[in-house]
């Protein structure tokens, strides 16, 4: 690769998972709802959902049906999306910077230290409402809205909205996620992939840490120089 294209222009992240911890939450709304429709929801079905957005979350949940949920409609269907995400909003109202997740306000100090803009590629309708209660949305010059793209993840369409607002080419980005399908979007959009978790199931990522709190600047710009 070009010496040029190994310098980091911007870095994009996702948001549960990445910043704050908002997961669990997640999970919690989802089991609300698949306990009212009366289908077993888990925490290992629950990862099958991570990185994707609302429908496609409930359509994997209702096709544990023997049906797979055909016989409802589109509107049943919205009906149930828009219940969990009032559970979700109703469940995240005590989220505070306390739950920032370890090492990201130091990476954020040390991005805004070296001018690298840092932009939000979040499947999450609520990312803004998240970012203010975190007290972190001073530090992000973009969030990609999700409405805006044709497809939620692992089409790279939300990180690629996120680079074009941010004015980078995609291959002087960084994208930090911690789901696979991710770390799918991000490879697809031509970045370099930084994987948070499980290095099996984020084995596609450029660069894996198993922790926020492992994160460095310094590190990924090695890693990324090195590729």
């Amino acid at each position: 690769m070009n010496k040029e294209h190994r310098e980091i222009q911007a870095v994009i992240f996702d948001l549960d998972g990445v910043i704050t911890d908002t997961a669990k939450y997640h999970y919690e709304a989802w089991k609300q709802l698949a306990e009212e429709l009366g289908i077993r929801f888990d925490l290992e079905f629950n990862e099958q959902l991570k990185g994707i957005d609302r429908m496609a979350s409930l359509e994997k949940i209702l096709s544990q049906l023997p049906d797979r949920g055909a016989a409802f409609t589109l509107e049943q269907k919205q009906e149930w999306a828009e219940q969990k995400n009032n559970n979700y909003q109703r469940l995240i109202q005590t989220v505070d910077e306390s739950e920032i997740l370890p090492g990201i306000l130091d990476l954020f100090h040390d991005l805004e230290y070296a001018g690298i803009p840092i932009g939000l590629a979040s499947a999450s309708r609520n990312a803004g409402t998240l970012l203010r209660q975190l007290k972190v949305e001073s530090y992000i010059h973009v969030i990609a809205d999700p409405e805006s793209v044709a497809h939620g993840k692992p089409a790279p369409d939300i990180f690629l909205k996120a680079a074009e607002e941010l004015g980078v080419d995609p291959r002087y980005c960084v994208g930090v996620e911690d789901a696979e399908a991710g770390v799918q979007a991000i490879k697809s959009a031509g970045m370099f992939a930084v994987g948070v978790g499980d290095a099996e199931i984020l084995s596609k990522a450029d660069y894996i840490v198993s922790e926020t709190s492992k994160l460095s600047l310094s590190e990924i710009q090695q890693h990324m120089a090195d590729r």
